[in-house]
């Protein structure tokens, strides 16, 4: 007798083996890319009768933020189970043109949706430990950093030296070049 859609489901989560076989000499830390999960889960899928879909999609806060929202459904004739992971958009980010922040937001965010579907555990992964860049943040309307950046700019200050400090979304960013000096 043939597996139920569940025993398939957990028979892969159980066998799927996805070491970390990157390494980031930055940062000196061993990690596994969207590309290893993949290249580790596709015989299984083949021997237990299953496919599974990815997609993405670009979504905006009411802040402003972009951030891509990922989506992978694991499918047989007898059933599907899905899983969702974000992951946020810098298009400012040092180092990286528009394209490759983009896509660089929808390999994490898809990383990350097969860990959940496949109960791969990260939590000693470099990104649970990583600090790059964890001292720049969000300038965000409303805030009294946003306050203080306004201020800078009517002193005469430039939008460069905000973006040394904070990372911005477009609506901030344009209301700030909106200010007057």
């Amino acid at each position: 007798m043939e597996n139920t859609f569940h025993e398939k489901v957990i028979a892969v989560q159980t066998e799927l083996k996805a070491p970390k076989n990157q390494f980031n000499s930055f940062g000196k830390y061993k990690y596994r890319s969207l590309e290893d999960i993949l290249e580790s889960v596709k015989p299984l899928l083949s021997k237990h009768g299953l496919s599974l879909t990815i997609t993405d999609e670009i979504k905006e806060t009411a802040t402003g933020h972009l951030y891509t929202e990922a989506r992978a459904i694991l499918h047989s004739p007898d059933g599907s189970v899905e899983a969702k992971a974000q992951a946020g958009i810098d298009p400012n980010k040092k180092g990286m043109d528009i394209a490759q922040s983009f896509g660089a937001s929808s390999s994490y965010a898809r990383k990350y949706c097969l860990n959940g579907l496949f109960l791969i555990d990260d939590t000693k992964d470099a990104d649970a430990t990583n600090t790059h860049d964890s001292n720049i943040k969000w300038l965000s309307e409303g805030t009294p950093e946003f306050t203080k950046a306004v201020s800078f700019i009517k002193k005469g200050g430039s939008i460069d030296k905000v973006k040394q400090k904070f990372s911005l979304s477009k609506a901030v960013e344009n209301k700030l070049l909106n200010v007057k000096s």
